[in-house]
C-alpha cells in the first residue's frame, strides 16, 4: 500500500475553499484532530502534557479547545509519560498513537531517554516540547540552554540523534509541510519511530491565514513496502535447499499484523518457529511448532534448534545480539531476513527480502508451493516444542518451602490466579532478570498480550508503559511486573493510573538491589559491589527498609506485601476485582535464577587485573570468543 491521505466515503465532499486564521498551535491541534484511522477513530488516542514555560499559553489553549475530541492527560514525569505514549502505540501494533507536550528546558530533555526507546523500538510517539524564542528577544529565557559557539542551539537539538524526524517550527506557514512529512514517518513501517516538532513559544502564539482544506477529516493509509519478485525468489530458492530452516519471529510480524500469516506459513510448510521479546504472542504459547523465545533469554528447544538450523527465516527482527548470541547462535546458517526496514533486512550478509512481513510471507509461501521442511526435522521440532512445555509447566508450578520464590515461581502464581482457559492477561515489563523468566515462561495465546520494552531495556519502563497499554486495552487486565530497582527508579505514573480510572495489577518483586547486573557482575569475575543494597556504600544510619505497599497507597493506588505464594495467589484475586490499580510486593531470592534456556552472550571481560576471579572470567571469554572464530569459519558447530 502507498501512504496516502484521503477522504472516507462517509466524509466525502467538495473541498472547502478559503483560509482560517488559526495560531500556530491551534493549527497544529486542529490538523491532528482531522487524522483518522477509519471513519469513526482519530489517529492519535490523546496528549500526554505537562505544562509549564514555553508550552502552556500557546499549545495549552489549542489542546484546551479540542478537549472533547483529543483528550489531554496529565502526567507527573516527562520521560514517564513518553513511556506511556509509546505503549499506547506499542499496543495499538502502531496503529494508533500519541502526541507529547512539555516545557521548553527539563520538560525537553525529559524526553530523551523516552525518544531513544521509541527509536530503537521503531514506535511511533510524537514530541512537541517548546522551544525557545524564534525573535531572540527576550534573550536568554528562562530555562534557555546557552550554547557558546551556535547562538540557534536549545535543549530541544538534544533529540535530534533520537528522532527519526526532527523539524523546528521558526513560521507558522511551515506546518503546511512539516506535519505531513511528521505524519508520514509515524505511518510508515520502514521509517517508523519518534518525530519531534520543536515549538518556539513566539511561534506557537503566532497567527496565519491557513487554508480550510488543510483541515479536512481525512484517512490516514499506513505504508509498507511490498515484496520484490527477484528478491521473494532468492529466498525461495535458499529455503528450498535448506533442511533444517527456522522461523525467527521478531515485533515486524505482530505490527503488520502477520501472526494468522506466519501461523499458516509454519504450518504449510513444515518451519518450527521461535520468537523475539518483541515477536512473542503472535502464536499461540501452545502452538505445536512454536518452539519458544530465541538467545540469551530463550528457550532450550529454540536454542537447540538454532544451533542446528541451516537456514533462519528471520522476520520483523532487528537481529540484535540478545536474540543472536552476539551472533554466535546461528552463525552457520544461511539467513534470510525480511523487513520493512532495509536497514535491519541487511543485517548478516543474508538474503535480504524488503517487504512487510504479512505481504512478504504471503508471498513467499506461494512462490515455496507445496514445498515443505524434510519430515523429521519437523516432528524433531514438535518434540522439543513439548519439552519445552513440560519444562515450562515444571518450573512454574515450584512452591519454594521455607525459601525465598525466585520469578519463575512468581509468574506461575500470577498466571495461576487468572481463571480464564485462554491466556490473555497483558503482562508489561522491561528491565532486570524478569524478561529472561518472562520471554522463556510467560504463555500468552493472543498478541499484544505480551507487551515487553527490551530493544532498550529501559529500567522505569514498566509501569508508565502499563498505563498506555490500559489506555489502549481497556477491556484487557494489565499486569505490570517489576523490580524494586526498576520501581524506584520511575513510580510516578500509578498515581496518573489512579488519577485517570486505569487500573493496573503491580506485582513488585524486591530482592533489595538490582540483582540482575550483580550477577553478571559476578559471572565477570567481579566482586557483589554497588548492585545490591547489602553492598552498597551506607551511612550511619544504614539502608532503608521500603514499605513498597505503603509507598503505593500514598498514591492513591490499593496495595499490600504477601509473604509467599499462596499468598500472592489470593492477593491476586484481590487485586483483579479492585475497583483501581492495585500493588502487590513480595520478596524474592536475588541469588537463585532459574537456569532453564539462554545462551552465550558477549560481555567483555577486563583483560587484565589483579583479582583471579576476573582472570578466570577472561579465559572463559577468550575460549567463548575463539569458539566463535571457529564456528564462524565452518570448522566447528
Amino acid at each position: 500500500m502507498n501512504q496516502r491521505e484521503r477522504q472516507p466515503e462517509a466524509m466525502t465532499q467538495e473541498p472547502a475553499r478559503g483560509t482560517i486564521r488559526l495560531t500556530a498551535a491551534q493549527a497544529l491541534v486542529r490538523y491532528l484532530v482531522a487524522l483518522r484511522t477509519d471513519a469513526n477513530d482519530t489517529l492519535f488516542g490523546g496528549v500526554f502534557a505537562i505544562f509549564g514555560h514555553g508550552n502552556v499559553a500557546g499549545i495549552g489553549e489549542a489542546l484546551y479547545r479540542h478537549r472533547d475530541v483529543l483528550p489531554t492527560y496529565r502526567a507527573h514525569n516527562e520521560q514517564a509519560m513518553a513511556h506511556s505514549a509509546i505503549a499506547y502505540a506499542k499496543a495499538h501494533m502502531r496503529r494508533r498513537m500519541m502526541a507529547v507536550t512539555t516545557s521548553i528546558g527539563p520538560g525537553a530533555t525529559n524526553l530523551v531517554t523516552a525518544a531513544a526507546l521509541a527509536h530503537v523500538n521503531r514506535l511511533p510517539v510524537l514530541l512537541l516540547p517548546g522551544d525557545i524564542f524564534v525573535s531572540r528577544a527576550p534573550d536568554p529565557v528562562l530555562q534557555q540552554v546557552e550554547d557558546f559557539h551556535d547562538g540557534g542551539l536549545s535543549a530541544n537539538d538534544t533529540l535530534k540523534p533520537v528522532s527519526r524526524y526532527f523539524d523546528r517550527i521558526v513560521h507558522p506557514a511551515q506546518l503546511l509541510s512539516a506535519l505531513p512529512r511528521a505524519i508520514r514517518v509515524l505511518t510508515d513501517a520502514a521509517m517508523c519511530g519518534p518525530v519531534t516538532l520543536a515549538l518556539p513559544q513566539d511561534v506557537q502564539a503566532m497567527a496565519y491565514d491557513y487554508p480550510t482544506s488543510f483541515f479536512e477529516p481525512r484517512v490516514v493509509e499506513f505504508h509498507a513496502p511490498a515484496a520484490v519478485a527477484h528478491e521473494i525468489e532468492r529466498a525461495a530458492q535458499s529455503l528450498r535447499a535448506a533442511k533444517r530452516p527456522l522461523i525467527v519471529s521478531g515485533g515486524g510480524v505482530l505490527y503488520s499484523g502477520a501472526a494468522d500469516a506466519l501461523r499458516r506459513f509454519a504450518e504449510r510448510h513444515g518451519v518450527p518457529v521461535a520468537e523475539t521479546q518483541a515477536g512473542k504472542g503472535a502464536l499461540a504459547w501452545d502452538h505445536p511448532l512454536l518452539l519458544g523465545g530465541v538467545g540469551v533469554t530463550g528457550a532450550l528447544s529454540a536454542n537447540e534448534a538454532a544451533a542446528e538450523a541451516d537456514c533462519i527465516l528471520a522476520v520483523g527482527t532487528r537481529l540484535q545480539d540478545f536474540t543472536t548470541g552476539s551472533n554466535a547462535l546461528f552463525s552457520r546458517a544461511r539467513l534470510i531476513s525480511i523487513n520493512a526496514n532495509a536497514f535491519d533486512a541487511i543485517k548478516g550478509n543474508g538474503v535480504e527480502v524488503q517487504a512487510d512481513a504479512r505481504m512478504a510471507l504471503e508471498t513467499l509461501g506461494a512462490a515455496l508451493a507445496e514445498w515443505r521442511a524434510p519430515l523429521q526435522w519437523t516432528t524433531d521440532a514438535q518434540r522439543r516444542a513439548q519439552g519445552w512445555r513440560d519444562t515450562v509447566a515444571r518450573v512454574t508450578n515450584t512452591m519454594p518451602d521455607e525459601r525465598l520464590p525466585n520469578e519463575a515461581e512468581v509468574i506461575g502464581a500470577v498466571q495461576r490466579s487468572s481463571a480464564r482457559s485462554v491466556h490473555d492477561d497483558i503482562v508489561v515489563c522491561a528491565a532486570g532478570t524478569l524478561p529472561a523468566d518472562l520471554e522463556k515462561f510467560w504463555r500468552t495465546s493472543t498478541p499484544g498480550g505480551y507487551h515487553m520494552e527490551y530493544g532498550y531495556s529501559c529500567m522505569g519502563y514498566e509501569i508508565a508503559g502499563g498505563l498506555g497499554a490500559k489506555l489502549a486495552r481497556p477491556g484487557r487486565e494489565v499486569i505490570v511486573m517489576v523490580g524494586d530497582g526498576s520501581y524506584l527508579m520511575m513510580n510516578s505514573e500509578l498515581a496518573t493510573s489512579v488519577m485517570l480510572g486505569a487500573k493496573l495489577i503491580v506485582v513488585l518483586l524486591d530482592n533489595r538491589g538490582f540483582a540482575c547486573i550483580n550477577r553478571l557482575q559476578q559471572a565477570c569475575g567481579g566482586a557483589p559491589f554497588n548492585n545490591l543494597i547489602d553492598d552498597c556504600w551506607q551511612g550511619p544510619h544504614g539502608a532503608p527498609h521500603i514499605d513498597f505497599a505503603m509507598h503505593s497507597r500514598s498514591m492513591g493506588a490499593l496495595a499490600e506485601r504477601v509473604s509467599n505464594l499462596n499468598e500472592l495467589e489470593a492477593a491476586m484475586q484481590r487485586a483483579r476485582s479492585a475497583d483501581r490499580s492495585y500493588l502487590i510486593s513480595i520478596d524474592t531470592d536475588p541469588g537463585r535464577p532459574s537456569n532453564e534456556g539462554g545462551c552465550w552472550w558477549e560481555v567483555a571481560v577486563p583483560e587484565v587485573s589483579e583479582r583471579d576471579a576476573v582472570r578466570s572470567a577472561r579465559a572463559t571469554y577468550e575460549a567463548a570468543l575463539a569458539l566463535r572464530a571457529k564456528v564462524e569459519k565452518g570448522e566447528q558447530r
